[in-house]
């Protein structure tokens, strides 16, 4: 029995110690950045900034892959399915883990079950952005033409359960409207569209819209917080003319299920450093988001209350997505 139990305690030993030098080699290889959005939008362009700075710090690879469809299902799908050794990474946004998670009958992972939390990565007030020939200037103008127009005005989102689904949704139910809702496979061929006139509407995220807009290829109204935002003063908030609008997004990174806790750590730590850094808030800044890092132990407990408010507004709204 003795010999058993000893038997016992040096195997587990070794598989620690064995894992304890993992964690201190690793990584000794590119790690894979699951984006689970089209290239170009705002996701797109977070992951690269922390991509680049974490690849900087780590001295290996971080390669961004952009998996579009499915509101985002199929790349976190690719990511729940990839080997727990801490070599695929998975961005986490506001729909994959708070609107799905309550709004969608049925999706085909558990953002707590199959994943690790690691940090939220940022966050950022929407805009309300038009096409520039639509013939408005301010949300009030947006609101007289909606309300002249019933049904006529479409406006975009990242897709079905995005936070610019929900931002429209909320805007027709508080300002009394109907447009009609045009889901896209991420930011990027929504704002496409809109500077091309197939819609009329989209609320993105700033990193997506203020090269456009200070490019005079679209009209930015407002922002979607619940106050103006300091980086963006020059812009009211869609709540000073629709009373209590208030809709943001944001980001995070996750690993699978099963990566070993050393590894997580490890990826923690260079994730603070990464988002602390002047560079990293600079970057993230001047795009319109503010870097948010997180204990694993904050993103979770944010998450699972992010969950609980947006259901409260797919209530509101009478979102239900199949």
């Amino acid at each position: 029995m003795h010999q058993l139990l000893r038997h016992a305690f040096i195997a587990a030993l070794f598989c620690f110690t064995a894992a304890q030098a993992g964690a201190q080699t690793y990584p000794t290889k590119p790690i894979r950045f699951i984006v689970p959005t089209a290239p170009g939008g705002s996701p797109d362009i977070l992951a690269r900034i922390v991509g680049n700075k974490l690849g900087e710090q780590m001295k290996t690879q971080i390669v961004v892959d952009t998996r579009p469809g499915g509101s985002g299902v199929i790349g976190v799908e690719i990511a729940r399915a990839a080997a727990p050794d801490g070599y695929t990474l998975l961005l986490v946004t506001s729909t994959t883990f708070a609107s799905l998670p309550v709004l969608k009958k049925k999706i085909p992972y558990d953002p707590d079950r199959h994943f690790i939390a690691l940090s939220r990565v940022a966050w950022v007030a929407n805009v309300a952005t038009v096409n520039k020939d639509l013939g408005v200037n301010s949300i009030a103008d947006l609101v007289k033409l909606a309300k002249d127009k019933p049904g006529a005005l479409n406006y975009g989102s990242a897709g079905n359960g995005s936070p610019a689904h929900l931002a429209g949704a909320m805007f027709n139910v508080l300002a009394g409207l109907k447009t009609t809702h045009v889901p896209y496979k991420g930011a990027a061929p929504a704002m496409s569209d809109m500077m091309g006139g197939q819609i009329q509407m989209l609320f993105t995220s700033p990193l997506v819209a203020m090269p456009h807009g200070r490019a005079g290829r679209i009209k930015v109204l407002a922002t979607t917080g619940a106050q103006r935002d300091p980086l963006l003063p020059e812009l009211p908030t869609v709540a000073e003319t629709v009373p209590g609008y208030e809709i943001v997004q944001w980001w995070g990174i996750a690993a699978p299920a099963g990566t070993p806790a050393a590894v997580t750590r490890k990826l923690h730590q260079e994730l603070m450093t990464a988002l602390n850094s002047p560079d990293v808030k600079a970057l993230m800044n001047k795009n319109g988001a503010t870097p948010s890092p997180e204990s694993p132990a904050e993103f979770t407990a944010f998450m699972k209350a992010e969950r609980a408010r947006i259901a409260n507004v797919g209530k509101q709204a009478g979102i239900v997505l199949d």
